[in-house]
């Protein structure tokens, strides 16, 4: 079953059992897809159908991060309610270990020895684990491994 599937079957169930939750997350989240959709002319493949959840969950974050800093805590724990049923989308992430495997590996294939390398060494990370990995973690170890 595709993404997409899996997402409208999904949406369909939560919608009949009254999980409002649910069903305004998918809701949102199918809107965003039939945005892209629409503006790439063609239906989305299924990593194409990620970029849109990463950035879908990348905003939840921000929001929590905002939210907890005006000290609105019952914004943030909806955006936190949110952020889980997007995460249950995504494939599993990848461990700090993993990521700084990763990475490592990224900067030995690449031939990476200053910080002007650093956006190929993303760019190869971010798109050789679309999805799995944190981008702030990806930039931080990057940037370390980089700078020393």
């Amino acid at each position: 079953m595709s993404l997409s599937q899996r997402i409208e079957t999904d949406f369909v169930a939560a919608y009949k059992a009254k999980d409002d939750v649910r069903v305004a997350v998918l809701r949102m989240l199918k809107t965003a897809a039939k945005n892209k959709q629409v503006e790439l002319r063609r239906p989305l493949a299924d990593d194409e159908l990620l970029d849109v959840l990463a950035k879908q969950v990348k905003q939840r974050q921000e929001s929590i991060d905002q939210f907890s800093q005006a000290g609105r805590n019952d914004l943030a724990d909806k955006e936190r309610a949110e952020l889980e049923v997007l995460r249950d989308y995504l494939p599993q992430a990848l461990t700090a270990e993993e990521t700084a495997k990763a990475v490592d590996q990224a900067v030995a294939s690449l031939g990476a020895t200053s910080l002007k390398d650093m956006g190929k060494v993303m760019q190869a990370v971010l798109g050789a684990n679309k999805g799995r990995v944190d981008g702030k973690l990806v930039s931080e170890l990057v940037k370390a491994r980089l700078s020393s």
